[in-house]
């Protein structure tokens, strides 16, 4: 260790350093592990000093950007852990309407950044995650009907692979490989840099809840399925399986039950969000209703608490075609099933801009056709309610499998235990290509800690 310690400007971390344990925290804590050798980066040159250490010693590697992965594949036991937590720095070029983004940078960094000037990523929707394992793997949340993508707005990146080798990706430089990053996880090198296109958003946007109960459930996915394919691009409404939250604005006999939300975003005028929500409440009206301007940075922060470091988590999804009535059956049977009180049922979304990209564009899994992106979370405050959570979380997925839309999924919450032929299933048609992107830069599979690609 004290090899790579004199070759590292940043700072390397063993199991008998204090501070370790920390170090090796992840988001999620139902993942525990123990690495032997924790290389914090502060630069290119400690990546490939890194790499070159593990290669020397036959460690295996692990990336670790904002450590949120479900999965825990930002770690990993006996091994070395290249972490990009120093490597934070955002730059804004509000003229060319481009940021550079360090490769251990959080949503909240960037959300900041670009904020300042009225502009921003389409990214996801919790302000602790990385972008670089978000965007590697697709990046979906509020603004995917508006931007597309995480992926769809990446204009080139910085590489580091396996060798050592420095490279920019970018359509005109290392074009196979750019593809490859825009959707193929982190199979290809270590990103120490992600140059984004931005939008206009904000600074203030509209918020809304409305809530109604589990009896409910049925009529509220059919108000959906018929609303929301014809609102347009400055409107994002994700439908949310979830326990009311105790706040101020929920009356104290709703506190903590179980029931179904739809959360109204509007990025345009306030009157046309008002006229949304008062058209939704005269058409089915909530338990409670909630609406509030707010700071584009405040919404992306608003599933933070509930989703804080700390808690164990899994979690499984799928695409939907539509909210058909037998998958609306399967929402009104399994979702009442489950203990804890954190976990939820995410519905986004996924069309306008989203579906304006080619398909063949980027190495994104899953196709661009309209859908909704399902999303099956048990969350709990205490390893013994695992399990129970975990086979609820399987259960309806399963239940779920065959209205699926395809075979895709989206590839940040597939989890550490897929097969190799659930990869190929999920690339489909991509994965063939993938393989030999995977064989030119990482021949020897270094970057594996992720939805791993085998090279061809």
């Amino acid at each position: 260790m004290a090899e790579l310690r004199a070759a590292l400007a940043g700072t390397v971390i063993g199991p008998r350093d204090s501070g370790y344990d920390d170090a090796r925290r992840l988001w999620n804590a139902s993942i525990d592990r123990r690495p032997a050798v924790i290389a914090r980066c502060e630069s290119v040159a400690d990546v490939q000093a890194a790499l070159a250490y593990a290669g020397r010693h036959g460690l295996e590697v692990a990336v670790r950007g904002g450590a949120h992965n479900a999965a825990g594949l930002a770690t990993v036991d006996d091994g070395l852990v290249i972490d990009l937590g120093a490597m934070h720095g955002v730059t804004v070029d509000p003229a060319a309407r481009r940021a550079r983004v360090g490769g251990g940078a959080l949503l909240q960094h960037l959300d900041a950044a670009t904020q300042e000037h009225g502009l921003a990523v389409p990214a996801g929707m919790i302000s602790h995650t990385g972008v670089g394992g978000l965007t590697l793997g697709g990046g979906m949340g509020w603004l995917s009907r508006i931007g597309g993508l995480s992926v769809d707005n990446l204009v080139s990146a910085q590489v580091v692979t396996a060798d050592g080798r420095v490279l920019r990706a970018a359509e005109d430089e290392n074009p196979d490989l750019f593809w490859a990053l825009r959707g193929g996880g982190g199979n290809f090198g270590v990103v120490t840099e992600f140059e984004f296109r931005l939008h206009e958003v904000g600074p203030m946007v509209q918020y809304g809840l409305l809530f109604w109960g589990l009896d409910q459930a049925a009529e509220v996915f059919r108000l959906a399925r018929e609303l929301i394919p014809t609102l347009p691009p400055e409107f994002n409404v994700v439908i949310a399986g979830l326990n009311a939250p105790p706040a101020p604005f929920v009356p104290e006999q709703y506190h903590f039950q179980p029931g179904y939300g739809l959360i109204v975003v509007g990025f345009g005028a306030p009157e046309s969000h008002a006229e949304l929500v008062e058209r939704i409440q005269g058409a089915m009206p909530p338990l409670f209703a909630f609406t509030s301007p707010m700071p584009y940075v405040a919404l992306q922060q608003l599933l933070d608490e509930p989703n804080a470091w700390g808690s164990h988590v899994y979690e499984k999804n799928c695409y939907l075609g539509d909210l058909s009535d037998e998958t609306i059956a399967v929402f009104t049977e399994h979702f009442p099933r489950k203990q804890s009180p954190l976990s939820l049922n995410l519905f986004y979304r996924l069309d306008g801009a989203y579906s304006q990209v080619a398909e063949d564009a980027t190495a994104f899994a899953g196709g661009r056709s309209p859908r909704y992106a399902c999303f099956v979370v048990g969350v709990c405050p205490a390893p013994e309610l695992m399990p129970a959570e975990r086979e609820w979380v399987r259960t309806f997925w399963e239940a779920l499998q065959p209205h699926a839309f395809g075979s895709g999924a989206y590839v940040n919450a597939l989890g550490e235990e897929v097969s190799d032929d659930r990869v190929r299933a999920v690339y489909g048609a991509k994965y063939d290509r993938l393989a030999r992107v995977k064989a030119e830069y990482d021949p020897t599979n270094t970057f594996h800690r992720n939805t791993n690609i085998k090279p061809a």
